[in-house]
């Protein structure tokens, strides 16, 4: 797993909404990134509106850096990646977030960090902003319902990224109870049956082999 100091940076540029920086910095912490990013937010920082709806992840929200340029966000980046759901006219290779996250991890071994870029809610990245970028990163979406809100965008590489990094680790394990070897089972079954016997269970007695049938089958 890459170290902390080299985990992805996420930059959302020009941010109109501070419940959508929010939301993004929530969508990070679940998957384990911190280092978010702002340039020239909207509704300015630090904001309130984006801690509310961050939902308890402050230690992303205390950590944001805001800029007044791209081009300062992108300090100490060996890597950035531009995202999108539109072709663009800039000639630059395109990748989807499982791709993507791998190369990320991949570099952090060598020392590298990336960092992946969000544009503004209403009209994404510009071209200028796609051109200082090594390569774009989308999704799969449907292409004739592509615009996804911003969180879900950073949720969905965060995600990934956590797949490649650490693996599918849950965060635990199941609580269901090994099944009891089999002598266990028949002597419950024998001990079952004889206490339903002594309470007078099996009438009429004739029915006893079809109920005893039908409670072994429900226990096992």
């Amino acid at each position: 797993m890459a170290s902390a100091a080299l985990q992805p940076a996420i930059i959302l540029v020009e941010p109109q909404l501070s419940e959508n920086i929010g939301t993004a910095a929530r969508a990070m912490a679940n998957f384990g990134l911190t280092d978010l990013r702002l340039v020239k937010p909207r509704e300015g920082w630090p904001s309130q509106k984006a801690r509310s709806a961050a939902a308890s992840a402050d230690h992303v929200i205390d950590r944001v850096r805001v800029f007044d340029r791209l081009e300062d966000a992108l300090a100490g980046l060996g890597f950035v990646y531009a995202t999108t759901a539109r072709m663009r006219e800039v000639a630059k290779a395109v990748v989807g977030p499982h791709e993507a996250a791998a190369a990320t991890v991949a570099r952090a071994g060598q020392a590298s960090m990336t960092g992946v870029l969000f544009g503004r809610e209403r009209t994404g990245l510009n071209n200028e902003e796609v051109s200082l970028a090594d390569e774009i990163l989308t999704l799969p979406v449907d292409p004739d319902f592509s615009s996804l809100n911003i969180a879900q965008a950073v949720l969905i590489f965060a995600y990934e990224w956590r797949l490649a990094s650490i693996g599918p680790a849950l965060p635990f394990a199941s609580t269901i109870a090994e099944p009891a070897p089999r002598e266990q089972l028949i002597a419950m079954f024998e001990h079952l049956e004889a206490a339903l016997e002594d309470a007078g269970f099996f009438r009429p007695s004739e029915k006893r082999p079809h109920i005893t049938l039908a409670i072994r089958a429900m226990l096992q």
